[in-house]
C-alpha cells in the first residue's frame, strides 16, 4: 500500500457526511420523525424514503469503513501513545464539547417548535459515533500495532490471497450474520447508541483498517469488479424495497450493506484518487459540519416549515440552508477562531 494520502478515501469520507446531512433532513418528511427527536412536517413527503432506504443500510458503516482505513494511516507516523494522545484531542474533546455544548441546542430548538418547556438537556445525540470510533481506538490500537509489527506475517499474506477474489471481502458478511443472529436488532438501520450500531461499527472499523493493511489486493479487486458488488446490490435494494420479507431479511441486508460500499470503494478508487483544492477544504471542513449540523438542521426546519410551500420545496430549501449556515459557521466562526478549533476537531 502507498504511503501517500489516499484522495479517494478522504472524498468518501466527505460525500458521506454530505449524503448523512441530507439524509436527516428528509427524516423530518417521514411521519415516524417525532419518534426519534427529530421536528416533523405536517406535510409530508413520503416519496423521499425511497432513495434513503438505499442510503440507509451503508452510509453509516461506510464512515466507520473510513474511519478504521484513516487510523491505519495515522499510526504511519505515531506510536501508540501518540496515537491516544492525538485521537483524544481529535475524536474525544469534540465528543464531550459536543456533548454538553452542541447537542442540547437542537433539542432546545426541538422544545421551542413543539411549545415544550425549555430545559437545557446535554446527549450524545447524532455525536454517538464519535464516542464509538474512540472506544474502538482504544480496543482495537493494541492489535493494530501487533499487526503493524508483523508486516510480512503469514496472517497478512493470507488476507491479501483471500481479497483476490470478487468473493474475497464479500465474505466478512459472515461476521455481519452473525452479530445479526447474536444481537437481533430490531431494524438494521439503528445504528444510533444500540448494541447494534455499536458492534457493526466495530466489525467495519475492524475491516477497514485490515483491507488497507493487506496491501494493495482490495483495491484491485472492488476496482476490477465494482459493477458487480453495485448490481448485486441493486438486485437485493429493489427486492428489500417491494417488501418481499421471506428473501429480504437482515440477514440478506448485510451482503447489500458490503456490496454497496464495495462498490462505492472500487468507483473512488478509480475516479477520486487525486488531489484538489476543494478536497482540501472540504475535508477539513466536513468534521465540523458533521458537529454542528443537527442544530442548523433544526433551525431552518423552525423557520422554513411554517412557510406555505410544497413539501418537497421545503425539503429543497432546509437542505440548501443547512449546508450554506453550516459552511458560513465553519468558515467565518469556527475556522478563525483559535479558541474553537480543538473543540470542532481542527489542528
Amino acid at each position: 500500500m502507498t504511503e501517500n494520502r489516499r484522495h479517494d478515501i478522504d472524498w468518501l469520507r466527505v460525500i458521506a457526511i454530505g449524503l448523512l446531512l441530507v439524509y436527516h433532513i428528509a427524516i423530518i418528511f417521514q411521519p415516524w420523525a417525532m419518534f426519534i427527536g427529530f421536528i416533523r412536517s405536517n406535510d409530508l413527503a413520503e416519496s423521499l424514503w425511497a432513495p434513503m432506504m438505499m442510503l440507509n443500510v451503508w452510509r453509516i458503516p461506510l464512515l466507520f469503513y473510513v474511519s478504521g482505513m484513516g487510523l491505519y494511516f495515522a499510526m504511519k507516523k505515531r506510536g501508540s501513545k501518540a496515537l491516544i494522545l492525538e485521537r483524544s484531542r481529535r475524536i474525544l474533546l469534540p465528543f464531550v464539547f459536543g456533548f454538553v455544548a452542541i447537542t442540547p441546542l437542537h433539542i432546545l430548538i426541538f422544545q421551542k417548535y413543539y411549545n415544550l418547556p425549555l430545559s437545557y438537556y446535554a446527549s450524545s445525540g447524532h455525536l454517538w459515533f464519535l464516542g464509538n470510533i474512540f472506544i474502538y481506538v482504544l480496543l482495537l490500537s493494541p492489535l493494530f500495532f501487533y499487526l503493524k509489527r508483523q508486516d510480512q506475517s503469514k496472517f497478512k499474506n493470507v488476507i491479501s490471497k483471500v481479497l483476490a477474489y470478487a468473493i474475497g471481502p464479500l465474505s466478512i458478511a459472515a461476521f455481519f450474520m452473525l452479530e445479526i443472529a447474536l444481537v437481533k436488532p430490531k431494524l438494521f438501520e439503528l445504528y444510533a447508541q444500540t448494541w447494534h450500531g455499536f458492534f457493526i461499527g466495530f466489525l467495519a472499523f475492524f475491516f477497514g483498517f485490515l483491507f488497507v493493511y493487506s496491501g494493495k489486493t482490495f483495491w484491485q479487486t472492488v476496482l476490477k469488479w465494482k459493477w458487480l458488488y453495485i448490481g448485486i446490490a441493486t438486485i437485493l435494494y429493489i427486492i428489500r424495497l417491494t417488501g418481499f420479507g421471506a428473501i429480504s431479511n437482515m440477514y440478506i441486508t448485510t451482503i447489500e450493506s458490503n456490496c454497496w460500499i464495495f462498490g462505492v470503494f472500487g468507483l473512488g478508487y478509480h475516479y477520486l484518487n487525486k488531489p484538489s483544492g476543494l478536497l482540501s477544504y472540504l475535508s477539513q471542513a466536513a468534521y465540523p459540519v458533521y458537529i454542528i449540523h443537527m442544530f442548523v438542521l433544526y433551525a431552518g426546519a423552525w423557520v422554513i416549515l411554517p412557510l406555505a410551500a410544497p413539501s418537497l420545496l421545503k425539503f429543497m430549501a432546509i437542505t440548501a440552508f443547512t449546508f450554506i449556515v453550516c459552511f458560513l459557521l465553519y468558515e467565518f466562526i469556527i475556522r478563525r477562531l483559535t479558541i474553537l478549533r480543538p473543540l470542532f476537531g481542527l489542528k
